[in-house]
Parts: C-alpha cells; structure tokens; sequence
C-alpha cells in the first residue's frame, strides 16, 4: 500500500511542477509584451517630442517672413484684417447640423400645388389667357412660400463679449 501512495504523490508533484512551469513560462511571454509595448511608448512619445520641435522650427516668425519675402511674388500674400477674424461659435451651422424640414408639409403643400395647378388650367381652358393667369400666380406664390418655411436658414451664433487677443484659440500643438 505504501509503494501506490508514494506513486501518486510523485504523480501529483510532477503535475504541479509541469502546471507551475507553464504559469511561469506565460509570466514571462507576458512580460515580455509589457517590455515591448514599453519601447513602443517610448518611440512614439520621442516621436511627438521630435514633431513638436519640428514644429516649433517651422512656424518661426523669422522663418515664415523670410519666406513670405522670398515667395510674394508668386503667392502674393495680404496682411490678415482684424474684422476678418471670426470664433468658431459664429460659423454658420454645419450641413450635417441643419434641422430636416418636415417632409409631410412639403408634401402637402406640393399636392395643393399641383391640385391648385390643374384646377387652374381647367379654368383657363374656359376662361381667357389673362384671367387665367391671375389665378395661377396666388397658388404658385402660396407654394414658394409653404417651400420657404420648410427649410430654415442658418444664422451664425451672437457674439459675446470681447476676448483678448491673446485668448484666441490658435490650434497650436502645445499643451
């Protein structure tokens, strides 16, 4: 009986051994992917530290006046206005953003259009060229009109107060 208890326990430990060499060997794979992924941070951060200061050497004033001094003929570049300047809040909405006029109104008022329309033929038929033609002009402005409401007109936002000049967002890269 001895000799079987002693086989099951040098099973057992072989299974544990052989169990806690694989948690170990992942252990390592896993490291392994931190270290890498590591590096990867590290070169994409020294990457971003490089654009900026690629950055910071291209928009030199010194530099774009040179350059604008060197080019002006071709580009023939104008100072910018100050009233040429908007913020981003008094842009007209974007196309996206534009509320969808009610499809059934136009519908509808295109139907009394066209209703309207053939009514008035058939009264022009019986009536003379011009009498006819006073009536057709009110049902065709009544729709030009329902066409109007139903598509709004984007308006930029109100302007508030005055910013600072030195408070306008540039869209630079610093943090």
């Amino acid at each position: 009986m001895l000799k079987t208890f002693d086989l099951v326990l040098i099973g057992v430990m072989t299974a544990t051994a052989a169990v806690t060499y694989t948690i170990k060997h992942r252990a390592e794979l896993k490291l392994e992917e931190v270290h890498r992924l590591e590096a990867e941070i590290k070169l994409e951060k020294d990457t971003i530290d490089l654009l900026k200061a690629d950055w910071a050497l291209q928009s030199q004033p010194n530099r774009l006046e040179r350059l604008v001094r060197a080019y002006n003929d071709e580009l023939k570049l104008q100072p910018t206005e100050s009233t040429a300047l908007v913020h981003a809040k008094e842009l007209p909405m974007l196309k996206s953003e534009v509320p969808v006029p009610d499809v059934t109104e136009a519908k509808v008022s295109a139907k009394g259009a066209t209703e309207a329309s053939a009514k008035s033929a058939t009264e022009a038929s019986a009536k003379s060229a011009t009498g006819a033609s006073a009536k057709r002009a009110p049902d065709t402005a009544k729709g030009a009109q329902a066409t109007a409401k139903a598509q709004p007109i984007p308006m930029p936002a109100p302007r508030g107060e005055a910013e600072d000049a030195d408070q306008i967002e540039t869209g630079s890269v610093e943090e």
